[in-house]
Order: C-alpha cells, then structure tokens, then sequence
C-alpha cells in the first residue's frame, strides 16, 4: 500500500486520478511483488478551519455564553463568533503584518473573544500559542522568547500581568488588548498598542482561508516545567481534528448541540481539553465562565444558566462541594461532569452522585492533547456493584491512543491489572517530540521518549484485560520504603475519604532505616478535632491501608500549593520539608 506519509507523492496521485484516467498498476510493487492498490478517496485535509466553517455552516445557532459577573452574560451565536474570526484573521494579516508560520499568543481568559482566536490564527496557517497566565513571570519570559511571539491578545484584566514583562519580549511586535481597560501601562515598552473591538471592527467578513497541510502547526502549549524549562508541544491541524472526534464519541464526552458545556478547564491549558475545537464540531453549546473561577460565582453560573456538563480538575469540584454544602443552589441541570488532570478522590465522587451530578474520570496530559482515556463503565457493570469500581479508573484507552506498560528493567509488562509499570503511550494525538527553537528541528528528550518513539508519561499504573487504566502515581511521586513501593494517590485518597480532611497530599522524605517513607500533609475543615493519631488509626481501621504502608510522619498546613493547572504541587511541598519549613510530627 501506499505510504501516507510521503505527502508529495501521494497527493499526486490523487491529482491524477482527480484529472481523468489513471492506471493504478503503475505506481510500484508491494512487498510480495504484485502491483499496490491505491486508495480511490479524495485526499481532503484535515484542517481546524474546516472545523470553523463547519460549525458556523450547520451550527450557527449554538451560543457561546461568556460569564461577566452583571446581571446578564455576553451572548454570541457560533456564526457571529466565525465572522468576527474572519475579521480578526483580516486584521491580523493586513494591519499587524501576520503571516503563515508566525506564533500568534493569547494570554486570555475562557471567552468568546479567546475562541475567535482560537480559529483566526491557525485557519490563515498561522500558529496560536496559548500562554498560562497562573505560570511564574520569568516562566512566561522564557516561552515567548522561545517561541518567538509576533504579536500577544491580552485581556484588559490581564494588563498588569502582561506590561511588565514587555520590555523583555524582543520578538513581540504588537499587543492586542480585549475588553475594556486601562491601556497607559502598556505604552513606551516597545510594540504596538491595538484595541481587539477597534481592530476588527470594518473589516471583510470573508477570507480566503489557505488550503494547508494538515501536518502542519496549528497551536502551540507549553508544559508547566515542573522539572527544569517548560517543553512545547506543537498541535497538528490533524492531529486537532482527530482529537475533537474523539472527544464527540458517545464513549468519550459523547455531547450533542442539546448540550450546555461549562468549560472551566481554562483555554490556556491544553486547549481547554479540546472542547471548543469539538463544540464546534458538533454544535455544543459553551458557557465561559471568563475570570469568574471563584466557587460562588460558579454555583451561580450552574443555577442560571443550567449547563448539563462541564470540566475541570478536582480542585474546582472540591471547591465547589463545599459552596454547595454552605449555600445549596439549584444544580440539577449538571447531570455530567468530566474531571481530569489528578484524581478525583472517591469521597468527591460520591458526595457528587448524591447532588445528582455523574462524575466521569479522565486522564491525559499536554503531551496527549490531552484524551487518552474516558472511564465509562462497560455494559456488563453498569447498575451492579461493580459499576463504582470502573468508575474510579482512568478509564478505557480512546480508539488512536496505543498504551503499554513497562517495567523498572524496560521489560513489558501484561495488561492483567496487578502488574504496576510506567504508561508509555502513542498514536495520531500524541506528541512525538519536543519544540526546540524557531531556527531547531524538534528535539526527544531520552527521558521523556523511548527509542521506538512512544511517550514515557511518568504515570505508574496498571492495565486491566479490558483495557482500563489505574494511575497509582507519578513516577517521581511513589514511595520506595524498603524495597517496596507505597502509592502516594491511593494515602491521599483515603485520608480525603475522612469528614474532617479537606485535602491531603502526600510525598516521600528520608528515613535512615528504609530509604523513604511517607509524610501526609494534611488540611484540617473549619472546626474539625481529629488528630494524627485518629488519621492513622482511619487510615488502618476503615480504609484497609496495610500497617507497613501507614505515614508515621504528619503536619497539618493551611492550604496544599497548588500548580498553575491546579494539581497538588508537590514539589513545593519537598521543598518546604527539606527547609525545615513544616512542623513535623512523628507518631
């Protein structure tokens, strides 16, 4: 058969066979010497801006509702929403000089102007690069200029963030300030001040979009570089397209433009987990809750607006259990509610269930863009006792997404549920590399990609027959106590499982006797009495945890940190411990 990645060849045989008659015995022998057989489908690319202008064609009713914190929010139609990207992509090419190749950032907040950018930039071949504004300053420095942004769309509430760091963005040439605010700070540091509604406003409202390689780069995220400089991954216009399938699969999210998506899960973050690509694929409606992430302003949200999904990670959720338990709201409408990016502890699943709202488990990473697995139960559990077990996994590979497991040695592990390794993936939504410079090729780290080219996750896990994913930590997260491993997730579950324990998270400090140990950090709820001692005996009486594994080390802090995607932080944590910096108690 052919090889599909020989683009220039293939698409001129498919020129061929478009132009008229075309013998297909002549394009060369398979492996066992007879002639190959070649495809009669038309080669049509798989673009973002088919995306686009499928979404503003069949779904140009559906709405993007951006939150503004006033009595009414901001509602704009999907058509409305492609033609200001028409204008956008307009303005951006005639009067800012973009062209194709070149990084377009956003440093922007869930709204309808960030989804406009979203399709501009990559459909006129353009490359969006979404910037996390919860990074630290000299992070953010470091990815533009890594980068190489041409021009930054701020939003006006994120002025202070942004000037600042102006004068040491020396490829950065324009800022394109959305919404309404003060624009003085941003004067004398070097580019070119615009207004996003000024901007746009008069130009034509058709373009004639680039018919681009859907290999090419379509956008750009950085990791959270929690381990020395944050990484890019460059997002395909295929691998986009394939990905948004996925994530409108009845296993998968499985939504319908009878659908009102909450999108929490910020836009900066591995493109909002794929949802406004897929929404506009399918005609999901979206509610944006824009910088209103507090959980009073979400329960508001939920009340009024009567979304019947959203995303987030667990933090949000547990956040907003607890407004919900202080002020009940009228959350009936949330029926699904999808959770990524750390576990989801069983506790908050089941405080969930009773409010009716359906907890569905997810995993993936920057890496992955980010699907990789969904835990829907399969059919013979659903409505038995074996339901909640499923559910409390990671969940089923996605169709594209191969995984395996492999061993301390390099050695393959079986997929039988007990055999614990790291997950190494691959497939059409994968990364296969790293972006290294405007001027390098991609580089492959030896630590984060193996030599037959799958990702190294860092995740350890186990792999059911059925092919059901169990994360029992990071790789740089487990506990290695005399020549064991202890899981960190499963203790802080299990302690999180406990009425007066808020958050817990637990990491791996020295002992002399078995090389490591764990010590539980623990946030206390408002009046509540236990103590260590009852905490461990919770943790041996009612949840099963095996004596050998139980912490002996505990300290009760304010808040556990948080990374800027909302995960424990635990490398803060290590930190903390190794400065003499937490008050210690050894049982």
């Amino acid at each position: 058969m052919i090889d599909h990645h020989d683009l220039v060849t293939y698409r001129a045989v498919c020129a061929q066979n478009q132009a008229g008659p075309f013998d297909f015995t002549a394009q060369g022998d398979d492996a066992r010497g007879r002639d190959a057989v070649l495809s009669t489908m038309q080669d049509v690319p798989l673009t973002v801006t088919r995306i686009l202008t499928h979404g503003v064609r069949v779904h140009g009713r559906s709405q993007i509702i951006t939150w503004t914190g006033e009595a009414e929010p901001r509602r704009r139609s999907f058509a409305e929403a492609g033609e200001r990207a028409v204008r956008l992509a307009n303005a951006l090419r005639d009067e800012l000089g973009v062209r194709e190749n070149d990084r377009v950032a956003t440093l922007m907040w869930n709204n309808a102007e960030h989804v406009e950018a979203y399709f501009a930039v990559p459909s006129m071949g353009a490359v969006l690069h979404t910037l996390n504004l919860r990074l630290p300053a000299e992070q953010l420095v470091w990815i533009v200029n890594h980068a190489a942004d041409r021009v930054v769309v701020v939003d006006a509430s994120l002025i202070p963030l942004l000037a600042p760091l102006l004068p040491k963005l020396p490829t950065v040439e324009h800022v394109v300030v959305s919404g309404p605010g003060d624009r003085t700070p941003l004067e004398g540091t070097g580019a070119r001040v615009h207004a996003y509604e000024e901007l746009i406003d008069g130009r034509p409202t058709t373009y004639d979009w680039p018919e681009l390689d859907e290999r090419r780069a379509a956008a750009m995220c950085y990791t959270s570089g929690t381990t020395g400089d944050p990484k890019g991954v460059v997002y395909s216009h295929r691998s986009i397209y394939l990905h948004s399938m996925q994530v409108n699969m009845t296993e998968s999210m499985g939504l319908t433009d009878q659908d009102l998506s909450l999108v929490v899960v910020p836009q900066f973050h591995v493109n909002a987990w794929g949802l406004p690509h897929a929404t506009f694929m399918s005609g999901i409606n979206m509610l944006m809750p824009d910088r209103f992430l507090q959980p009073g302003p979400l329960a508001e949200m939920i009340e009024r607006e009567r979304p019947t999904h959203a995303a987030a990670v667990p933090t949000i959720w547990q956040g907003l259990l607890a407004e919900l338990t202080a002020r009940p709201r009228d959350v009936s409408s949330l029926v699904q509610v999808t959770i990524g990016g750390a576990a989801c502890p069983p506790s908050l699943m089941e405080s969930f269930d009773r409010l009716g709202m359906r907890v569905c488990h997810a995993w993936g990473m920057t890496e992955t863009s980010p699907l990789g697995t969904v835990a829907r139960p399969p059919a013979h559990a659903v409505g038995t006792d074996e339901e909640f077990g499923y559910r409390l996994t990671q969940g089923r590979f996605a169709a594209g997404v191969e995984a395996r497991l492999t061993g301390p040695g390099g050695e393959r592990l079986p997929w039988d549920g007990t055999s614990a390794g790291e997950l190494e993936v691959r497939g059409p939504w994968i990364a296969g590399a790293y972006y290294n410079g405007p001027d390098a090729e991609p580089f492959r780290p030896d630590d984060k990609f193996s030599a037959d080219g799958w990702l190294k996750t860092g995740d350890v896990g186990t792999i059911s027959p059925e092919g059901f994913l169990t994360l029992t930590d990071r790789a740089k997260d487990v506990i290695k106590s005399g020549g064991e491993w202890i899981s960190s997730v499963e203790l802080e579950n299990a302690l999180m499982s406990h009425p007066d324990v808020a958050e817990a998270a637990v990491i791996a400090v020295p002992d002399d006797k078995w090389g490591e140990r764990p010590l539980a950090t623990v946030v206390l709820r408002e009046g509540a009495a236990a103590d260590y001692a009852a905490l461990r005996a919770f943790l041996e009486e009612e949840c099963g945890i095996a004596r050998w594994q139980l912490p002996e080390r505990w300290t009760i802090v304010e808040a556990v940190p948080k990374t800027s995607v909302g995960k424990f932080d635990k490398k803060v944590l290590r930190r903390w411990y190794a400065d003499g910096g937490l008050d210690v108690t050894r049982l």
